[in-house]
C-alpha cells in the first residue's frame, strides 16, 4: 500500500467515526421517542376515584409539553392567591382559567425561541435539573369553543386529587421567576426533578393518573402522552 493510499485509509476510518459519532445524538433521540411511544402503550395503575365526571378541566399542547387548564373557582383563587403578588391575575374578575404547568428550571424560564435556548439549559434538563411550575390566568371561555385544548371530565375526588398533587409539587410557595414567558405569568420553585426520563410529560402523566384518568406507564413526549389518551382514554 501506497502513502497516498494509506492516508486515504486513515481519512475513511474516521470520517466514518466521525459521521457515526455525528449521528449518535439522533439515533438514541429516535430510540427514546420510540420507548415513549411503547410507554404510552403500556398500562399503567391508575388511582380509582369514584362519583361523576363533574369537574371540566383542559389540556392545551405546546411543541414539547402539555399544560393544565383548570377553571378558576373561588375555591382555586384562594388557594393560589398567592400567585397575586407576582403578577397573576388569579384574582380578576376577568380571568375564567388558571393555566399550570411544569418543567425543567433553567430550560423552561429560559424564554424566547427553542432555537435561542443556551445548550447548557437543554444538557441540564436531560441529565437532571430542579423544575418549576409556571401559573398564568386566562380569561373566561368555554373549552369547546377552543379547538386547541383537549377536554377531559373528572370526578369531584379527582379533581381534588389533581389539585393536593399540584399544591404538594409547590409546597411553601418559593417564587423564582416573575414575570415568565409573557407580562402575566409567574414560575415558581417545583418539589421534584426534572431529567430525560421524568419529562413535563412524564409529571403530567402522573398527575392525570392520580386523578383517575387512564394513561399509559411513560409519556415522556406530547405525542406519547397524546397517545395514551387516545388509547387509554
Amino acid at each position: 500500500m501506497t502513502t497516498t493510499e494509506r492516508k486515504r485509509s486513515r481519512f475513511r476510518f474516521w470520517g466514518r467515526w466521525l459521521g457515526m459519532g455525528l449521528a449518535a445524538p439522533f439515533f438514541v433521540a429516535a430510540l427514546w421517542g420510540l420507548a415513549g411511544l411503547a410507554g404510552a402503550l403500556i398500562p399503567a395503575p391508575v388511582a380509582v376515584q369514584t362519583g361523576e365526571a363533574t369537574v371540566e378541566i383542559g389540556l392545551i399542547a405546546t411543541p414539547i409539553h402539555y399544560d393544565l387548564l383548570l377553571p378558576l373557582t373561588p375555591d382555586l383563587r384562594a388557594r393560589f392567591g398567592f400567585a397575586a403578588q407576582a403578577g397573576v391575575a388569579v384574582d380578576s374578575p376577568e380571568a375564567g382559567w388558571l393555566l399550570v404547568g411544569w418543567g425543567a428550571r433553567e430550560f423552561y424560564t429560559a424564554g424566547g425561541g427553542y432555537g435561542d435556548l443556551p445548550l447548557r439549559a437543554v444538557a441540564k434538563g436531560i441529565a437532571g435539573d430542579a423544575s418549576v411550575l409556571r401559573l398564568e390566568a386566562w380569561g373566561r371561555f368555554a373549552l369547546r369553543d377552543a379547538p386547541e385544548v383537549t377536554r377531559l371530565r373528572l370526578t369531584p375526588t379527582g379533581y381534588a386529587a389533581l389539585l393536593a398533587r399540584i399544591s404538594a409539587e409547590l409546597g411553601a410557595p418559593e417564587l423564582v421567576k416573575a414575570p415568565g414567558l409573557t407580562q402575566a405569568d409567574a414560575f415558581f420553585a417545583g418539589r421534584s426533578g426534572f431529567s430525560a426520563l421524568r419529562t413535563c410529560n412524564v409529571w403530567m402523566g402522573e398527575a392525570l393518573r392520580a386523578a383517575g384518568v387512564p394513561l399509559g406507564r411513560w409519556t415522556p413526549t406530547p405525542q406519547a402522552l397524546r397517545l395514551s389518551l387516545w388509547v387509554w382514554g
